[in-house]
């Protein structure tokens, strides 16, 4: 786990905020339900080992005899019997490693969800900064374009441009208002996803990292073999839970044995002087019970047989599926990389041709047509640049989740 916070932090560049990215996961991880919620399921499993490590009821019995059977010794009043039956040999060890493997497997529902909830997190993150960053884009943008409404303005009072320039950029602004609105819109519902997964009101404020850049190069996670993933190794834990559940029902099929110990009461035959005249009953008992019928036990070894099939596919599966998203998170990165790259230079082109159209309004023509289509190249460029940087960190982030 503190590998993956170090890798975090190297994702996380020039933050100057109080609160990091990491302190929000620990804070998550802390407060969490679904995390209270899987280590309450791992604790009441883990408490069955002391629910298993137990011998069956002690059996005891009374009986009166309504009609007094005569013995030798005298009449039969009453009898009192326990019994105590024992399981063979190997059975409650048998019986605890099968709780144990079980509560093996819930823990690695408590390691996937805590990685889950870490990605989940970072990509709220980022999507809050995206949001940020874009709503920030657009007041540059409207600014520029009151710069140009000045400009337009000034070229109807000369008769070098007309009153219809001007209404297009001012319809214009009122789109880029309106999309800023619904970004803002936006954020707050992306901020109650992301305070909710740290368990608190959904109004407080997230504060978020002022700029992240594209890293020169990409960022190397050293990763074992993605077979040793928590979400990988949980079917391992089962299959071993199904081994030690056949072997529990192997200890099952065979014989309880059982010590028992039977008191009768004898009254004293009034009319007869000898020494055992009213003597008591002892009689040690001991019992054995056999599953003569055991098609039950042989069912139970079947079933275990093509449950541990099943999980083998299910793993297979599971794996085919992690490496697909794997391989296709590292390509998107790529992809990210490359579209920023692209977005850059065509971003700094978009600008020689703005300067080019401000020279053009010195010398007394411009072409306010030529404007909105330059100013709407480069919101376009600034926006596609802030999404390539907010994907390669959430691609990163699924490499991370996937990476041990």
């Amino acid at each position: 786990m503190r590998k993956v916070f170090i890798i975090i932090g190297l994702l996380v560049f020039h933050f100057t905020n109080a609160q990091q990215l990491e302190g929000f996961i620990q804070e998550a991880l802390k407060s969490n339900p679904e995390i209270q919620k899987f280590e309450l399921q791992y604790n009441i499993t883990s408490e069955k080992v002391n629910e298993v490590n137990t011998l069956p009821n002690t059996e005891f019995g009374v009986g009166y005899f309504a009609s007094e059977p005569e013995t030798r010794t005298g009449a039969q009043r009453f009898k009192v019997s326990v019994k105590q039956m024992l399981p063979w040999f190997g059975n409650i060890t048998a019986r605890e490693n099968y709780v144990s493997s079980l509560a093996d497997a819930k823990y690695e529902d408590i390691v996937i969800a805590k990685r889950k909830l870490m990605a989940s997190i970072s990509q709220s993150y980022y999507n809050l900064y995206a949001n940020t960053a874009k709503q920030n884009v657009l007041i540059e943008n409207i600014k520029l374009l009151d710069t140009y409404e000045t400009l337009a303005l000034t070229s109807v009072e000369v008769g070098k441009a007309s009153v219809v320039d001007v209404l297009r950029l001012q319809m214009r602004q009122n789109e880029l208002d309106q999309l800023k609105q619904v970004l803002e819109q936006q954020y707050l519902a992306e901020q109650t996803n992301f305070n909710k997964l740290l368990n608190r009101d959904k109004n407080i404020a997230v504060n978020t990292i002022n700029e992240l850049i594209m890293p020169s190069e990409d960022i190397e996670l050293t990763s074992q073999n993605l077979e040793l993933h928590p979400e990988l190794l949980k079917y391992d834990k089962l299959y071993q839970s199904i081994e030690q559940s056949e072997l529990l029902n192997q200890k099952d099929s065979n014989p309880m044995i059982g010590f028992g110990l039977d008191y009768i009461n004898v009254e004293k035959r009034p009319d007869m002087n000898f020494s055992d005249n009213g003597k008591d009953i002892v009689m040690p008992m001991v019992s054995l019970s056999i599953p003569i019928f055991n098609k039950k036990y042989k069912s139970q070894t079947k079933q275990n047989t093509l449950k541990k099939l099943e999980i083998n596919a299910q793993k297979e599966e599971r794996f085919n599926t992690l490496e697909t998203i794997l391989d296709k998170a590292l390509n998107d990165r790529i992809s990210a990389r490359i579209t920023y790259a692209t977005q850059t230079k065509n971003l700094k082109q978009a600008k020689e041709a703005e300067k080019i159209l401000i020279k053009s309004y010195e010398t007394g023509t411009i072409d306010f047509n030529d404007v909105l289509d330059i100013q709407e190249l480069q919101l376009k460029f600034e926006m596609n640049q802030i999404e390539s940087v907010k994907s390669y960190y959430v691609q990163t982030t699924i490499i991370n989740y996937l990476s041990n």
